[in-house]
Formats: C-alpha cells, structure tokens, sequence
C-alpha cells in the first residue's frame, strides 16, 4: 500500500522547487529561505537550521526542523532552468521591439488577450506594462533622435555644409543619440523590469502555448529527478512546489510521472502550486500538451494538488481554477483545491503598507515569512510535520474561486 495513505506524521521529506522565469541562479532561493524562515521561525515560535545538501545534489539545502514539538529533516532542491530563461533573453534592443510586436499580436489575433482579461486584470496589466514602457522608450528616444538631427541641420547649413554631407550627419548623429538613449535604458532594467516582463511572455507566447525543445527536454530531466527520489523510498513525503511559470511546468512534470505510472511502494506525492500564471499559457491556441497535462493532473487521485494565489498578488491569476479557467475540467475534476494566502490579513497593517505597491515583491511572498500567518505558512509546509494533504485534507476552496471556462482554445494533446 502506498504511504500516501498513512496518517503518519512526516520525519524526512524532499522538496523539489521549481522557479518561475528567473535568469538568476538558485542560491538566490537557498538565501531566501534562509533569511525568511528565520523570521517566520521567530514570529512562529518553532525551530529551523540551513546546512548545505547533499553532495549529489548541486541545487539544495537540508533543513533540520523542530515544530509542534516534532522534529523533521527536509532536503530542498531546486530544479533549474535559469540557463534556458538567460539563453531567451541574450536578445539585441532591436530583437526585443521585433518579440513586442510578435507577442502582442498572437495574445491579441487569437483573442487570448480579451478572455484574460476576463478573469483577473492585474496579470493582464501586468502583460501590458513592458509593451507600454518600451514603447514609451522607443518615443523618447525617436525624440531626442529628431532633436538631435534638427540640431545638426541647422548647424550644417549655419557652416554652409553640402547638402549630402549634412543629411548624412544628421541620420547617423541622430541614429546614434537614439541607440544610446535606448541602451540606457536597457541598462537600467533592474529598476523596470521592462525588457525581463517582455522576454518572459515573448518566451510563453513564441509557439503559440506549445513548450519550447529546450525546455521540454528539462520537463523530461526533472520528471526523472523526481522518480529517483520516489523510487529511492527514503522519505514520508516528496513534495514538489512550482512558483509563477513554474506551477505549469510542474503540471507537466507530474502529468508526465503519472503516464509513466508511480512506482510503489512509495512516499506521498504531493504538489503546491504558487502565484499561478498558468492561463497566459493554457489560453493560447497551440498548448494542447498543457491543457491535457491540466485536465489529467485535476482528475488523478495519486497526488494531492493545492493551487495558492493571493488577490493582492497582481502578477498572479489570483484564485482562478486553472483548470476550470481553462476549459478543460469535466466532471471528475477533484484537483486543485485553489485558496487564499490572504497577504493583507496576515501582513501586519504596516508592512502590508510597505509592500502592497511593491508588485513584483509581492509575487514572491509566498515564499516569505507572514508576521501572522492563517492557514497558510511555506516553512511548516516545506519544513514540518504534516505533509501537504495531511495540511489541508479539510480544506476547501476560497468564496471567491473563480471556475468559469473563458478559455477559447480547449482541444487537449492526444494521448
């Protein structure tokens, strides 16, 4: 019999993380969880410690937890995919404004944009700001461009230049002036995160929903990672968690473990979705492999799948059923159970404050300490006693759950 059928509590676990669309490299997650969850351990009253992982694992972290009274080993890893996201963005300032105008006119040509917004605008608008702000850009410096060859008109036929010379002048200076207010910018994209959000939807968007080879062979990579920890039968639990980009691609990897068939006997399965952005995806017209991995993992009774979003998270389709939002539930859909890390009630009012405009920090609180967390706390899920079903077998969905199917694009890949 399968341990995901035992209500013992859990004393060793493995996590595997899997990131959203993030060029940096995963210590920046193992220093994250350190510092946050020192603060939440803190707020919370419990015990945790970082040590390094394993040596076979290049990507991860152990965690020797005391919660409740009960003490837990958890071994975290990160399944990356940083070198495909930094390969998408090694793009010029041209080939940039060439992916705007590629992407804005597949979500808007097969009419994903409208049926996105439908559901939840902050993602949408979220979308639209890089399109926005690069078009801002591309004004100014067309601007200063125009300026500048004005300028060079005038001093040219002030100096009594032949015409030819001075209209060469005036293309190239004013060439120049907007390539280097352009690169500027560029350089400053720490600050705007304009050119990241562009490459990041151009990357979703480039074949129309269907997942690039690079990453499908990494989808491939990861589902044999997590089969070795579950054929290894080490631990109580294997809990996979994907944030943003990384829930779909979580998605894929179990819908690919479960066609293959899960060994037995075996740990408990497990699977939290995070600030979910699974419909910017699934809406468009070539993800057939993505609805159909969606509409197996929903109906499947082998893995416990809960989907947390946040409506104060505006980067996310804050608890909108990605399945059913997708048009792709039948009758026997029983996953995900989707609800609430209700940021603004267990925020304290003055970090709540602080942070509510802060919207791509706010994508990443999932991860982070809560000064009063409710039913939700990332460090007791990844880190203590309880395994994920166990958490929230009582659970059910959040009042404000959306289900309705808006998607247009329902056809699935066949099996």
């Amino acid at each position: 019999m399968s341990s995901s059928q035992s209500p013992s509590p859990v004393r060793r676990r493995r996590v595997f993380y899997i990131p959203g669309y993030d060029p940096f490299p995963p210590r920046r997650y193992r220093e994250l969880y350190r510092r946050e969850g020192r603060d939440q351990a803190r707020l919370s009253g419990y015990d945790l410690a970082l040590t390094p992982g394993s040596a076979s694992s290049a990507f991860g972290w152990h965690v020797s937890a005391r919660i409740d009274g009960q003490e837990v080993e958890t071994d975290i890893e990160v399944l990356p995919w940083s070198d495909i996201v930094r390969n998408s963005m090694r793009t010029s300032i041209a080939a940039t404004y060439v992916q705007l105008l590629q992407t804005a006119w597949i979500y808007i040509s097969c009419g994903a944009l409208w049926r996105l917004m439908r559901l939840r605008k902050g993602p949408v608008i979220a979308a639209l700001y890089p399109v926005a702000i690069l078009l801002v850009q591309a004004l100014v410096a067309l601007a200063l461009a125009g300026g500048v060859a004005w300028a060079v008109g005038v001093f040219g036929a002030a100096l009594e230049m032949p015409t030819g010379l001075r209209l060469a002048g005036q293309v190239l200076l004013g060439a120049g002036a907007a390539a280097a207010v352009l690169g500027a910018f560029k350089a400053r994209d720490n600050r705007l995160f304009a050119y990241y959000l562009m490459h990041d939807y151009a990357h979703s968007a480039a074949l129309r929903g269907q997942y690039p080879p690079d990453l499908e062979t990494r989808i491939a990579e990861f589902t044999a990672t997590v089969r070795s920890a579950l054929a290894d039968n080490d631990s109580d639990e294997v809990l996979v968690v994907g944030h943003s980009s990384g829930a779909h691609i979580g998605v894929s990897v179990l819908a690919d473990l479960l066609r293959e068939g899960l060994p037995e006997p075996r740990p408990e399965l497990n699977f939290l979705s995070l600030g979910q952005v699974v419909p910017m995806v699934s809406f468009l017209p070539r993800a057939e492999r993505l609805r159909r991995d969606l509409q197996e993992m929903s109906e499947q009774v082998g893995i416990a799948w809960y989907d947390v979003t946040a409506p104060g998270d505006g980067c996310a389709f804050a608890l909108c059923d990605p399945v059913a939002v997708s048009g792709v539930a039948r009758p026997a859909q029983r996953w995900p159970v989707v609800f609430s890390a209700a940021f603004s009630q267990s925020l304290s009012p003055a970090r709540w404050q602080a942070l509510k405009r802060r919207y791509f920090r706010l994508h990443f609180q999932y991860l982070c300490a809560f000064d009063a967390p409710r039913d939700y706390d990332y460090f007791q899920i990844t880190a203590g006693p309880l395994s994920l079903r166990s958490r929230y077998r009582m659970r059910d969905h959040s009042r404000s759950r959306l289900s309705r199917a808006v998607n247009r694009y329902t056809s699935v890949a066949l099996r």
